[in-house]
């Protein structure tokens, strides 16, 4: 014993007696191990990352990733004359991507690293904006999609941008081109592909959607340009399906986003986006900040942020390279096409997307057959009970009333943790089977994020509010 009054057992010590600080910010000072502690075990409470095949983001990185974003946990990105070396990695990474995206001439191609591929596609859509401003646009601008994430809804939203969002007509599941000619106009500053939707992880076809843009120009003037939404596409797609046209070899193609934290395999917090040329980036947003003596461009949304997850995203290139790659992310579809070949063979679903390279990204959807005693909501609560976090949900307008379920495969979901899945739900089944519920489950009720998201004020509410205020 120390003589202290003090127990010398952590967990017997006052501040953990005393529970958790929950509302106002607290007086008293604790020992680091005791808030650590608490910190530590009301995460417990969270979900297995790894097992979460909602997400998209990564869920594994090897230890040297891991040592570099130690490393780094202190450098500012935005400190590019304290942090010189920091900032040409990004440089690099901006280079290595134009190379891959195969922009005219890479070596000069104006790109940026973000926090996630949601400032990328918010940086893309400004400068779609500023473009069509420049060439005498005016009144509300509008940009045409299809099945978006919602990080485009709240472009729309904050940048004062009419999205014009193509239901899926029939049996459509994606944007197709001859959807384009009844929402473009004269004030539609992009179309904006999505390359590995998010709903149902299928690609929309660039160069199908680029042809018809060509057509609409040649029976209307109007040259509208394609922003690619390639969040999780963009690092697949090059390594597995090469011949698949959606970058920059189309003209039209004038700016790009993806994730880095994505199928990018970089940690959280990583996203990019590029443009096709420097005119494609319109001045007007970009600043200068010091850089050895000099200057050197920015162009983001948000300021200070960490650097590690450019340093670790350019660990991941040179490390891997195009081979490297097209091995990892050839074994993600491997695992896609097993799990959708076991689900199959299970007999009670209707497969969207099979994890096939060339339609869509290393993922899995699928659709509840009719005349079941549960629904979908059903299976991903039973799910829940081994860990596993399924998200079931449905689909975007006009196709709402049906709802469909998806796996997302990323680095690190191997066979054999397909095959407890496949396990964990031939369980579930036959529990479901034998014990129907009396009541299924709904949409609120089952929970779960699927990168959808409701306004507080609507958006017809809010175009009412500026007509009545003249605005």
């Amino acid at each position: 014993m120390t003589g202290s009054s003090e127990s010398d057992d952590l967990f017997a010590m006052h501040p953990l007696e005393a529970g958790a600080p929950k509302a106002g910010f607290p007086k008293p000072e604790i020992p680091p191990q005791v808030a650590y502690q608490i910190v530590h075990d009301e995460l417990l409470l969270d979900g297995v990352s790894r097992m979460n095949l909602a997400t998209f983001c990564t869920t594994w990185i090897d230890d040297q990733a891991r040592r570099l974003m130690s490393e780094s946990i202190d450098k500012n990105i935005v400190d590019k004359d304290e942090y010189p070396q920091t900032a040409e990695l990004e440089r690099r990474c901006v280079r290595m991507l134009a190379d891959l995206w195969h922009a005219p001439d890479p070596a000069t191609t104006l790109g940026t690293s973000t926090t996630g591929s949601s400032e990328a596609a918010m940086l893309g859509g400004l400068a779609a904006k500023f473009r069509w401003r420049k060439k005498g646009g005016t009144g509300i601008p509008n940009f045409v999609c299809g099945p978006v994430q919602v990080c485009w809804e709240k472009f729309a939203r904050y940048f004062d941008v009419e999205i014009r969002q193509i239901p899926l007509r029939g049996d459509r599941l994606t944007m197709h081109p001859d959807d384009l000619t009844n929402y473009c106009d004269e004030n539609t500053i992009m179309v904006v592909p999505t390359f590995g939707q998010t709903f149902t992880g299928l690609f929309e076809d660039v160069e199908a959607i680029s042809q018809a843009l060509d057509e609409l120009q040649a029976k209307t003037g109007l040259d509208i340009p394609i922003h690619v939404d390639a969040a999780s596409g963009g690092f697949l797609a090059p390594f597995t399906a090469p011949d698949i046209n959606w970058d920059f070899r189309l003209p039209r193609v004038k700016s790009i986003n993806a994730s880095g934290h994505k199928t990018g395999l970089a940690p959280l917090g990583a996203g990019w986006a590029i443009w096709r040329s420097a005119e494609d980036l319109p001045e007007e947003l970009i600043f200068n900040v010091d850089y050895l003596g000099g200057n050197m461009a920015t162009f983001n949304l948000n300021f200070s942020r960490p650097g590690g997850q450019v340093v670790t995203s350019y660990y991941e290139f040179i490390r891997l390279g195009h081979v490297g790659y097209a091995r990892a992310q050839g074994a993600t579809y491997s695992v896609a096409l097993h799990l959708a070949n076991g689900l199959h063979r299970l007999g009670l679903f209707d497969l969207i997307h099979d994890g096939d390279p060339r339609k869509g990204i290393a993922a899995v959807s699928w659709k509840l057959k009719d005349g079941q005693t549960f629904n979908l909501y059903d299976l991903s609560e039973k799910l829940r009970t081994r860990g596993w976090l399924v998200a079931a949900y449905p689909l975007p307008s006009d196709r709402q009333d049906e709802t469909i379920m998806r796996v997302l495969v990323r680095h690190g979901f191997s066979h054999d943790m397909a095959d407890l899945l496949l396990d964990d739900m031939k369980r579930v089944l036959k529990l479901l089977d034998k014990h129907p519920p009396s009541s299924s489950l709904t949409r609120e009720e089952s929970g779960g994020f699927t990168h959808t998201a409701t306004p507080i004020v609507p958006t017809e509410e809010l175009r009412k509010r500026r007509r009545a205020s003249g605005k």
